[in-house]
């Protein structure tokens, strides 16, 4: 009498077993699902309150790759003197001083294109440092002239810059 109660036991155990395993696994999928929801939507709520902010961002390092533009960078800031140096010294003061204010954007904006906002400057300086060594370049206004000539031949930096600024914000649309 004894195994035929044990055996009677059991078999009305394994339908509840069975039960109590699928419960389980529905709601552990349940709850995984329901996670994966929130984050999905807190994410999108993210993303609508951050896209302003990093349209700013690229507005402000599109702006700065203007003020960048050894041609512009030339008519805004002038000559105090006739010396080279002291020139070359002001011209690449001014270019730090605005990349030092704009620091704070690079949380906004992938870090290609930062480190491609940041070859764009490294190469104006590079650009004005050796248009300052040549020994053509013996004043101020002669410094002016040749990095002058120099971008009517080529693109600047930040021209290049500035088009993969356009590129990447197109692909947040």
């Amino acid at each position: 009498m004894e195994i035929s109660r044990i055996l009677d036991l059991f078999l009305f155990a394994i339908p509840s077993l069975i039960t109590g395993v699928i419960a389980y696994y529905f709601f552990k999928e349940h709850t995984k699902n329901e996670d994966g929801r929130r984050r999905f939507l807190l994410k999108k709520d993210m993303q609508v309150n951050a896209m302003p902010l990093r349209l700013q961002a690229y507005e402000r390092m599109a702006l700065f790759l203007e003020r960048l533009s050894p041609s512009k960078l030339l008519i805004r800031i002038t000559p105090i003197s006739s010396n080279k140096e002291d020139y070359e010294s002001l011209l690449i003061q001014s270019i730090e001083q605005e990349f030092e204010h704009n620091l704070s954007q690079q949380i906004y904006i992938s870090d290609k294109c930062w480190n491609i906002i940041t070859t764009a400057k490294n190469a104006t300086i590079q650009l004005i440092r050796k248009a300052s060594m040549l020994e053509k370049t013996d004043t101020a206004n002669k410094l002016r002239e040749v990095v002058l000539t120099e971008m009517m031949e080529r693109r600047s930096p930040s021209d290049a810059a500035l088009s993969f600024i356009k590129e990447e914000v197109s692909d947040l649309w």
